[in-house]
C-alpha cells in the first residue's frame, strides 16, 4: 500500500470561527505596516520638520531642562537609520550652573541606530557637528553635575561617551568648571574626520584656563582615538605650563571623562615649588629650581601622589603624599625623605634666599639689613590659613662646609594657622640635638617659641665636625635654649624674645692651646710653647655658658668655667636686636705665674662680623704701670705688673652643672661667688665688657640701654 503524505489544510478547509481570526491578524499586520509605511512616507516626504516643537516638548520633559531647535530641524528614517537634523540646538544647564546652556550647536547632522535608543549605549554610526560649545560644570559642593540629566538633586553621573561610527566635527569647544578645585579649562578641539569607526593616530587639542586664581595653557592628545569614539580606552597625554611650571600627564583612561582610581604619570618641573604647590593653595617657601614624578591616583576628594621621585636645588627627594580637597582648608598628608640635602636648600625653611645663599652673600640673603644674617623674611600668615599639613620628613646627610649635620627626622603638624615642629631631631658631630619650635599664627603678631635641646656630645667630635683639631680633647657638652617671643619672622620674635641659653660642660679635658690663648697667660703659654707640650691636656673640672634674655637682650649669667689650673670668667652678653656682641673673657689663675696678663680676650662686632679684642684696657694700664715702675725703680720692678699671683677661686660645680644662674653660683668653699656676670643689662656701671669693671657691679653692654 503506497504511504499517503497528509497535507496542511488550506484556509478554505478551516473552521470558520479560525479563517476569521486569521483575517483579523493579516489585516492587522498589514494595516500596521501600511500605517508605519505611511508615517515613514510622510516623515520622509516632509523630513519630519513639523514635528520640531513636539520634539522640543518631548526632549525638555524627558531632561527635565529646556531644549530649543532656533533653525531647520529634520527628524525620519532614511531608510531605516534616524536621521537627526537641528540648526541651532540648545540644552540648558540646570539653575545652579554658571552658563546657561550645557551645549550648543550651528548644526547637527546624524544618523542613529534606531534600537540603541531603547537598548544599551547610544550608537551613533554619522555625525558631524558645527562649532559647538559644550559647557560641563559640577557644583560648589562636587556633588552634581551639569551632565547628568532628570532629578536636579541626583547625584552626578561619569561622561558617557556615545559610541561613534563616522565623524565631523569642526569649531568644537569644551568648557569644564570644577569650583571645589576651583579650575577652569576651555578646550578647543582638533577638526575631526573619521570613517569606520577610524579617526588616525591622534586628536589634539589645545586651550587654557586657570586653576585658583593661576592662569594655565594647555595643550595635547587622545593617542587611541579609535577606541575612543568605540567606546573603549582613551589613552591620554596632556601638557601644561602653569605660573613657570611645566607639568606632564599621561594615562589610559575607561572612559573619556573618568579619571577616578585611574593611576596617572604624572612630571612636573619649574624654577620654585611654591608656585607649583601655590596654584592648589599650600604655601611654601620660596625653593630653588626643582624636577619631580609620581603616580597620581585620584579617589573623591583625595589626590594621591606616590613613588615620589625627583629633585629640589641640589637634594634629592622621594617618598609619598596626599592633598584632600576639604573644607574649610585644603589638607595635606606627607612622608617624605632625602638621602642627600644642600644645605643651601634649606634657606628658605629659615627665611633666606636660597640663591643669595648660593652666591655667598648671606647678609643679603636675610632680607635684614646691614650687619644682620638672621632672616627677616616674614612668615607667609595668609598662606598657613589655607590648608592644614601632617608631614615626616628624613635625611640622611647634609653637604655643608661649615655645619656638620646629619641625620635629619622632622615631624611638622599645620592645623588652623598653629605650625609645630615637634620632634626636630639631628645629629651635629655625633652629638643629638632635639627642638620643638612652635609658631602660633592665630595670634598677631605671631607668637613663636623655641626649646633646643644638645645632647651630651664629645667636645672634640664636635670641636673636629666644626674644622677644629680635637687632639687631647675628651671633655662633652650640653645645652638647652628655651625662647619665646612675638614676631613674624625669625629675627624678631628673637628680638623680642625672653628666655634662656645655657651650655653645661662636665668634667674632662681640653687641649691645653685653647684654654691658655683664651686666658692670655703669657708667662704659661710661652712656657708650653718652648717645652713642646702645646697638646698637653688641661683638666676640665666643670663650665657653664650660661644667657638670660630679655627683650631680645642676653646677659651673661654665668659664664663660669673651672679647671685645674685657671678660672675663666665671662661678663657682657649680646642683642638680637642689632646682632651686636659685647663679651668679655679672663682666667685667673689658681697657682703663681709670670709674665701674666691678666687681662680679658673681648668678643665684639656683629653675629655678620665678629671680632676679637686682644689689648684691652686692662693691659695697656698694667703696661703703663710697668713702664712707671721700669723708670723710677729698676728693669726688673717692671715686670712686677705683670705677675698673677694665683688666688682665683675655684668654682663648686653642683650649681654649674644645674645651669644654675649667676646668683646661684658657690665657690668651693660654699662662698657666694661675686666675680660673675649677673644676668643683667641694668643702666647701673660704666664701661664695656672687654674693659675695667668693679666687683659686684651690674654691667652695661651693647649701648642700647
Amino acid at each position: 500500500m503506497d504511504s499517503v503524505v497528509a497535507q496542511p489544510p488550506s484556509s478554505a478547509h478551516l473552521p470558520f470561527y479560525r479563517r476569521r481570526w486569521w483575517r483579523i491578524t493579516r489585516n492587522i499586520l498589514l494595516g500596521v505596516l501600511a500605517f508605519v509605511f505611511a508615517i515613514w512616507l510622510v516623515l520622509f516626504i516632509t523630513k519630519g520638520r513639523f514635528l520640531k516643537h513636539t520634539f522640543e516638548h518631548l526632549a525638555s520633559g524627558a531632561v527635565q531642562r529646556p531644549v530649543q531647535v532656533a533653525g531647520d530641524f529634520q527628524l525620519y528614517f532614511d531608510p531605516f537609520e534616524i536621521k537627526f537634523v537641528a540648526e541651532g540646538l540648545s540644552v540648558a544647564n540646570p539653575a545652579w550652573a554658571t552658563r546657561p546652556l550645557l551645549f550648543h550647536a550651528d548644526r547637527i547632522d546624524s544618523r542613529i541606530a534606531p534600537l540603541s535608543l531603547i537598548f544599551g549605549r547610544r550608537h551613533i554610526r554619522d555625525l558631524t557637528l558645527t562649532n559647538a560649545a559644550i559647557d560641563l560644570e559640577w557644583d560648589n559642593a562636587h556633588q552634581r553635575n551639569s551632565w547628568t540629566f532628570g532629578d536636579p538633586n541626583v547625584k552626578g553621573k561619569p561622561f558617557e561617551m556615545p559610541r561613534i561610527d563616522r565623524a565631523t566635527l569642526a569649531g568644537t569647544q569644551v568648557r569644564y568648571l570644577d569650583d571645589s578645585l576651583k579650575l577652569l579649562a576651555d578646550i578647543r578641539l582638533d577638526t575631526i574626520r573619521s570613517a569606520d569607526a577610524k579617526i588616525g593616530a591622534r586628536l589634539g587639542f589645545a586651550g587654557d584656563g586657570e586653576v585658583r586664581g593661576t592662569p594655565f595653557t594647555t595643550r595635547g592628545a587622545l593617542l587611541s582615538p579609535d577606541a575612543t569614539v568605540g567606546g573603549g580606552e582613551n589613552k591620554l597625554q596632556l601638557h601644561l605650563d602653569a605660573a613657570h611650571n611645566a607639568i606632564d600627564i599621561a594615562g589610559t583612561l575607561p572612559g573619556l571623562t573618568e579619571i577616578e582610581n585611574v593611576p596617572l604619570a604624572v612630571k612636573a618641573s619649574g624654577r620654585n615649588l611654591n608656585e607649583l604647590l601655590g596654584i592648589i593653595g599650600i604655601s611654601l617657601p620660596n625653593t630653588r629650581h626643582y624636577a619631580i614624578a609620581a603616580t597620581l591616583v585620584q579617589s573623591g576628594i583625595d589626590y594621591r601622589f606616590t613613588h615620589l621621585v625627583g629633585s629640589f636645588g641640589d637634594s634629592d627627594l622621594s617618598g609619598r603624599f596626599t592633598i584632600s580637597a576639604k573644607e574649610p582648608r585644603t589638607y595635606v598628608w606627607a612622608d617624605l625623605q632625602t638621602r642627600s640635602l644642600d644645605i643651601v636648600d634649606v634657606a628658605p625653611f629659615i627665611g633666606y634666599n636660597p640663591d643669595l645663599v648660593a652666591a655667598g652673600d648671606v647678609k643679603a640673603a636675610a632680607h635684614a639689613g646691614p650687619d644682620r644674617i638672621l632672616p627677616d623674611t616674614p612668615l607667609d600668615v595668609e598662606g598657613l590659613s589655607q590648608f592644614d599639613a601632617d608631614v615626616k620628613y628624613a635625611v640622611t646627610t647634609v653637604k655643608s662646609k661649615h655645619v656638620p649635620v646629619s641625620n635629619i627626622a622632622l615631624t611638622l603638624s599645620l592645623h588652623d594657622r598653629l605650625l609645630k615642629l615637634s620632634p626636630l631631631d639631628f645629629t651635629v658631630s655625633q652629638g643629638s640635638l632635639s627642638a620643638d619650635i612652635l609658631l602660633d599664627a592665630r595670634r598677631h603678631p605671631v607668637h613663636a617659641s623655641y626649646d633646643i635641646r644638645l645632647a651630651s656630645t664629645p667636645m672634640g667630635k664636635l670641636l673636629g665636625g666644626f674644622g677644629v683639631a680635637d687632639s687631647g680633647t675628651s671633655g662633652t657638652i650640653k645645652g638647652r635654649i628655651t625662647l619665646t617671643g612675638d614676631g613674624d619672622s625669625v629675627h624678631k620674635s628673637l628680638a623680642d624674645s625672653h628666655g634662656r641659653i645655657a651650655l653645661i660642660i662636665p668634667k674632662g679635658t681640653f687641649w691645653t692651646r685653647n684654654v691658655q690663648l683664651s686666658e692670655l697667660d703669657l708667662g704659661t703659654f710661652a712656657e708650653k710653647m718652648f717645652e713642646h707640650r702645646l697638646k698637653q691636656p688641661v683638666t676640665l673640672n666643670c663650665g657653664l655658658i650660661g644667657f638670660t634674655v630679655r627683650d631680645g637682650v642676653a646677659a651673661a649669667d654665668p659664664i663660669l668655667i673651672d679647671t685645674s689650673q685657671n678660672v675663666i670668667l665671662g661678663r657682657g652678653g649680646f642683642s638680637f636686636k642689632t646682632e651686636a656682641l659685647d663679651l668679655a673673657f679672663r682666667a685667673d689663675a689658681k697657682k703663681f705665674s709670670l709674665f701674666s696678663g691678666q687681662s680679658p680676650v673681648g668678643l665684639n662686632g656683629h653675629f655678620a662680623s665678629p671680632g676679637i679684642q686682644v689689648v684691652s684696657k686692662q693691659l695697656l694700664t698694667r703696661a703703663g704701670a710697668a713702664v712707671g715702675l721700669g723708670l723710677v725703680a729698676t728693669p726688673l720692678a717692671a715686670v712686677l705688673a705683670f705677675v698673677d699671683v694665683g688666688d682665683a677661686k675655684a668654682a663648686a660645680c653642683g650649681p654649674v652643672l644645674a645651669g644654675a644662674t649667676a646668683s646661684q653660683q658657690l665657690t668651693t668653699k660654699g662662698k657666694p661667688r661675686t666675680d660673675v656676670g649677673h644676668g643683667t643689662t641694668a643702666k647701673e656701671g660704666s664701661g664695656n665688657a672687654s674693659g675695667g669693671e668693679k666687683k659686684d657691679q651690674k654691667k652695661k653692654f651693647l649701648g642700647v640701654f
